[in-house]
Parts: structure tokens; C-alpha cells; sequence
């Protein structure tokens, strides 16, 4: 009980002095604000950006294979016009594939074009126009809050019916139910049954609230396939438990098969994985994060030398209280909490204030921008333990120097 009574009275001691010393405990705070500010700020946008790429890469599915032209990652001494007298994929080698693949469990052919869209006098121009095969659906996840997906009768038999963007949905029928209506695309006409769910934009733009998608097989009709500018491409996903490296060891030797290849002979189509961006950001960001910590730390080291110096100036100014503390039998570890406390007293009310104006930051953004940056739990922990640590760090040996001091001599001080 005694030893609690005194820690109380020690952090009583520091608490007064803090309060005491306004000016002194403001540019005190000042610098360990600016400092821990500056840290988890950068830290924050890291992991705001990171989350987002992450995110923006799962849409391209973890166990998901895309056959094409064009290698993702291209280097190494292979010669660029190899790659491009490379023929593009094909709609019959999607269903080629799934007949001599077993590890496969879906293969969907697509294609991407720009239209202008028209509803009456509403138009929507350079809309995304996705034509793909009906397993579109069992390979990329979304969500419909209005109507339903094709059929496999309409998917096959190529009908005239579109699923519509979030979007498009707002700006050509503001005030009207999409379903059942006719929208035209270059003078064809595309009756809407289905409406995607919103999904918000990220960095690659992957998102489904500015697309129009239409069975591969109506658009057809309308494009040519084997046009490169289109961007013909063949997903295929993995069954369960068939790793991505399993399914493209297979698919390189179905693809060889199927376009005929002698042994000598150099692959002619890229299988890309969501793992050669992955692998990218994954060495990007290892070099962005040791460039935040030596940026943030410089910051925080000036921070804590400001408020080691608050506290010699602090100890220099009582050292007749000390002094007569000690003489009426304060113990030295008393004198070293009470300024141990008052330094870390100051880092942590810093820290807290920083991390309060990130955290009000990150909302402002949040809602000015369509990216999420938010505050994690672990940055303001990790924020208020380096607040803590660095008012430990300051403030001990200014502590210890208090500690002691001799009381005849503190008190005979000027």
C-alpha cells in the first residue's frame, strides 16, 4: 500500500508540474505530435495503399489462370516480335480446354470493348462493353440488386440481353426500374435484365459499375474476336485443392496440344497469375516501408531529444524541491518516477494528439476520395508504444540526474 501510495504521489508531483509549466508542456507536445504525426501517417497511407492493391488484386482470383497474348511480366532475353506474332486466344480453345483439362473447373473466353450507350435522350459515352461465355459467372464474383444473369439457353443462343453498372443504371434511368428496358450500343438494341451491386472504384479501375456485360456469343455479332485491340482472353479456375503452379504446369501442356506445337518450339501463349503483381508490390512496398521508417524516425528522434531537453531544464528549475524533498525523506527512486512520469506523461499526450489529427485526416480523405484510408489498431498501438518508449528514453537520464542529486546541495542551489 505504501508503494502505491508513493507511485500516486510521484505521478501527482509530475501531473502538477506538467500543468505548472503550460508553455513548457506545449512545445514539449509540439514535438512528439509532429513526430508520431509524421510516422503513422506514413505507415497509415502505406497500408491504406497496400489494402487497396491487395484488394484490387484478389478480384483477379488467387486460384484463377488467364491465358494470353502477353505475358504480365516481360523481360529476360526472349525477343519482343516473338511475342508479337503470337496468335490471340480463341473461343473454341476455352471449350477445348476444359474437355482435356482435369484440374480445371471452369474456363470462361472474354472480350473488352468501348461503346457509347443510349436510353432515349439519356446517353453514357466510352461505356466498357464485356462480352464473355456463360462460366463468366462461376469465375468472377459479383453481386446483382436488380434482375438475374443469362441463362444458358440465352448465353448459348447469343440473345440481345445486357447486365448493366451500378452506374450506367443512375446516369440512363434516374428515375426508373433498368429492368425490361432497351438500351442501344452502335444501333443494336440490348433489352437490360440485370443490375450489378455497387463496388467502388480502385487503383486498377477492376470494378463493374461502368460495365456493360453481354453474352460472348451475341458479341460476336458485333466484334471480331480474333481483333488483338479486343483483348481476347481465356480465364480458367483451378478445382479445389489445385494449386495455381499444378493447373499451369497442365494448361501448358493442354495449350501446346491444342495449337500444336512441336517440342522444339517455343510457347506461343502467356498463362498469367495474379501472383506476378502480387510478387511486384510485394518489393515495392518493402522498399516503402524502410523509406517511412527512416523518414518518420528522424522525426521522432527530434521529438525525443526535444523533450529530453524539456526535462533537464525541468530538473534544473526544481532542484531546490528536490532538495527538500529528499531532505524530508524522499526516496530516490520517488524523485526518478516523478520525472519519469512527466516524460512519459508528455510523449504519450503527444502521441495521442497525433495520432487524433491522422485519424480525423483519414475521414476527411475517406470522403473526398473514393479510396478507404482508415487508422488501424495496430498503427495507434504501435503509434502509442513508441510514444511511451521514446518518453522512457528521454526522460531517464534527466530521472536518474534528479534522483541524485545531493538534498544539501539542491536546496543551497540559485
Amino acid at each position: 500500500m505504501i508503494i502505491l501510495y508513493l507511485l500516486k504521489e510521484s505521478f501527482l508531483f509530475a501531473l502538477n508540474s506538467l500543468v505548472t509549466n503550460k508553455l513548457r508542456t506545449l512545445l514539449s507536445l509540439l514535438g512528439i505530435t509532429i513526430g508520431i504525426f509524421a510516422i503513422i501517417t506514413v505507415f497509415t497511407v502505406i497500408d491504406s495503399l497496400e489494402n487497396s492493391i491487395r484488394t484490387s488484386i484478389s478480384k483477379l482470383g488467387d486460384n484463377v489462370i488467364y491465358v494470353q497474348k502477353w505475358p504480365w511480366a516481360m523481360g529476360g532475353d526472349y525477343p519482343w516480335w516473338k511475342y508479337l506474332n503470337r496468335p490471340v486466344p480463341k473461343l473454341e480453345e476455352a471449350g477445348k480446354i476444359m474437355k482435356k483439362s482435369q484440374l480445371a473447373k471452369d474456363a470462361a473466353f472474354m472480350i473488352f470493348a468501348e461503346k457509347n450507350i443510349q436510353f432515349e435522350d439519356n446517353y453514357a459515352d466510352n461505356i466498357n462493353i464485356v462480352g464473355a461465355s456463360h462460366e463468366y459467372e462461376n469465375i468472377r464474383s459479383f453481386e446483382l440488386t436488380e434482375g438475374r444473369y443469362f441463362s444458358l439457353f440465352e448465353s448459348n443462343n447469343g440473345k440481345n440481353f445486357a447486365l448493366i453498372g451500378s452506374e450506367i443504371a443512375k446516369d440512363l434511368f434516374p428515375n426508373i426500374n433498368p429492368i425490361g428496358k432497351t438500351i442501344k450500343m452502335s444501333g443494336k438494341k440490348l433489352k437490360v435484365i440485370g443490375v450489378f451491386k455497387k463496388e467502388g472504384s480502385d487503383l486498377f479501375g477492376m470494378n463493374m459499375d461502368n460495365q456493360i456485360l453481354i453474352p460472348i456469343n451475341y458479341a460476336k455479332s458485333i466484334f471480331d474476336l480474333r481483333n488483338e485491340r479486343l483483348g481476347p482472353l481465356i480465364m480458367i479456375k483451378a478445382n479445389e485443392g489445385v494449386s495455381s503452379n499444378e493447373l499451369i504446369d497442365e494448361l501448358t501442356g493442354i495449350m501446346r496440344s491444342i495449337r500444336r506445337l512441336k517440342p522444339t518450339e517455343d510457347d506461343n501463349f502467356a498463362l498469367n497469375q495474379s501472383s506476378l503483381i502480387s510478387q511486384g508490390f510485394d518489393s515495392l512496398f518493402k522498399i516503402i516501408d524502410i523509406t517511412g521508417i527512416i523518414i518518420g524516425g528522424f522525426s521522432i528522434l527530434v521529438g525525443g531529444f526535444g523533450i529530453a531537453n524539456i526535462m533537464f531544464v525541468s530538473v534544473k528549475e526544481q532542484t531546490k524541491l528536490i532538495g527538500i524533498q529528499k531532505a524530508l525523506g524522499a526516496k530516490n527512486y520517488f524523485i526518478l518516477l516523478q520525472f519519469l512520469y512527466e516524460s512519459i506523461i508528455l510523449s504519450l499526450i503527444g502521441g495521442v494528439l497525433g495520432l487524433l489529427i491522422i485519424f480525423i485526416g483519414t475521414q476527411i480523405i475517406s470522403s473526398v476520395f473514393e479510396m478507404d484510408f482508415s487508422l488501424s489498431l495496430w498503427n495507434v498501438s504501435l503509434g502509442l508504444i513508441i510514444s511511451i518508449s521514446i518518453g522512457i528514453i528521454s526522460g531517464i537520464i534527466p530521472a536518474y540526474k534528479a534522483a541524485k542529486l545531493n538534498p544539501v546541495e539542491a536546496i543551497a542551489s540559485t
